[in-house]
């Protein structure tokens, strides 16, 4: 689940690098807008299909899970598979998988499709995370992650708005046939502007090789931070629109313009955070994950305000996407060398294991715990969890210092 690069090293051909990462960028709005489009359909997509709100939020953790399973299988197996091939194909199952949802007689079928859709998601964004980081300077390695994830924050901003308007006014079904021609149109951009050379040969290292990755501690502790911190996003923003409707006042028509504020957030938040990850990864990693957290708790206040909750809305994009680019670069720097296209798809099934991790959480709340209003103060406690996580893995980096021991004198290293 993204400030332009520099002039790519000299390995790559002249001035198309830039084109090739905005390539991706187009990839991603497309994935982004499907991924994120239903948290402003779940009252239409309820009501149509005579399902709970909370049934409807699963259509959330469905999809995730999906990403969570696909990206291990997808890019196993296209381990082999020349990167751009492997990105048209994903593509193309993204762009399929959508005309189904937009065909769905029913939730169950939905589902279905929502999962077919979501199985290219993991993939896509991490081999697409090694492709945009070979094509520059190694000091802009998460600049062009959070280029390429510009996409999802401009879905944000502009893709769910006009979905979620869609919805209000032709039906749900239409938001969906509208995302499978940003899928056709993403195909073809990749097609033109990503060379084969550009995004390289398919791994020469076995699959089993590729899973040693995870034999790494850092790098499962980097998943973790990942899943826990963008936990807290996702018990929030799944249910952004009964939200704004039912806690802070809004009325449906007034959503679509809010998301639009919280799409801004995203972008400003997504290079902000990559450009500080370039400079300062360690403390960017940890800073952002604490601001998360700090910002759901005060959103747990604002939203009975409604100029507050505009305003928090804003923060939690700008807050929950600072966190994007340094827990992605966190994880390829400690999966470099063999496995390091695994590890990527990883943690982007990480980001979505999040996702439904929260949109699962977020409907217990609701429907078992103390309700609707409490959601952001349940997602800081998540938060703060992959917090946790991170500055243990961060601690394991070095050594404390030498430790005297008061038995006998002895001195011992501390991991």
């Amino acid at each position: 689940m993204h400030a332009s690069p520099t002039a790519a090293p000299a390995a790559t051909s002249g001035g198309r690098s830039p084109l090739a990462l905005y390539a991706l960028t187009v990839g991603a709005f497309g994935i982004g807008t499907t991924e994120f489009v239903i948290m402003g359909l779940l009252l239409q997509l309820a009501g149509d299909l005579q399902v709970s709100l909370a049934t409807a939020g699963l259509l959330i953790s469905g999809y995730a899970l999906g990403v969570f399973v696909g990206a291990p299988l997808l890019t196993a197996a296209t381990s082999r598979v020349p990167r751009k091939t492997a990105l048209l194909a994903l593509m193309a199952i993204f762009t399929l998988g959508n005309l189904a949802c937009a065909l769905a007689p029913s939730y169950a079928v939905l589902m279905v499709a929502r999962v077919i859709t979501s199985l290219a998601h993991g993939t896509f964004f991490g081999v697409g995370a090694v492709v945009a980081t070979s094509v520059v300077p190694a000091d802009r390695k998460a600049s062009a992650i959070s280029t390429m994830f510009t996409g999802l924050t401009v879905a944000t901003l502009l893709g769910v708005p006009a979905g979620a308007w869609l919805g209000l006014h032709h039906g749900w079904r239409s938001t969906f046939w509208a995302v499978s021609a940003i899928g056709l149109v993403a195909m073809a951009v990749i097609a033109v502007f990503v060379s084969a050379k550009e995004a390289g040969a398919g791994s020469a290292v076995s699959l089993r090789e590729e899973f040693k990755v995870l034999k790494r501690l850092h790098v499962l502790l980097g998943l973790a931070a990942t899943v826990l911190g963008f936990a807290g996003v996702f018990l929030v923003f799944t249910y952004v629109q009964p939200l704004l409707t039912r806690v802070s006042g809004f009325d449906e028509a007034g959503v679509s313009a809010i998301l639009l504020v919280f799409g801004v957030g995203m972008i400003v938040g997504n290079i902000v955070g990559g450009r500080l990850a370039d400079k300062a990864p360690v403390p960017t990693l940890l800073g952002s994950l604490a601001a998360l957290a700090v910002v759901l708790v005060g959103m747990g206040f604002a939203m009975q305000s409604p100029v507050a909750a505009v305003f928090f809305i804003g923060l939690l994009g700008a807050a929950g996407f600072a966190t994007v680019a340094p827990l992605q670069l966190r994880v390829l720097s400690k999966a470099e060398g063999a496995g390091q296209s695994m590890a990527s798809s990883l943690n982007i099934a990480a980001f979505n294991l999040g996702n439904a991790l929260g949109a699962w959480l977020g409907g217990a709340v609701i429907d078992h715990g103390p309700g609707l209003a409490r959601l952001p103060w349940a997602a800081a406690v998540l938060t703060v969890g992959g917090l946790a996580v991170a500055w243990l893995s961060v601690r394991l980096d070095r050594p404390v210092p030498a430790a005297t021991l008061a038995s006998g004198g002895a001195t011992v290293a501390c991991p």
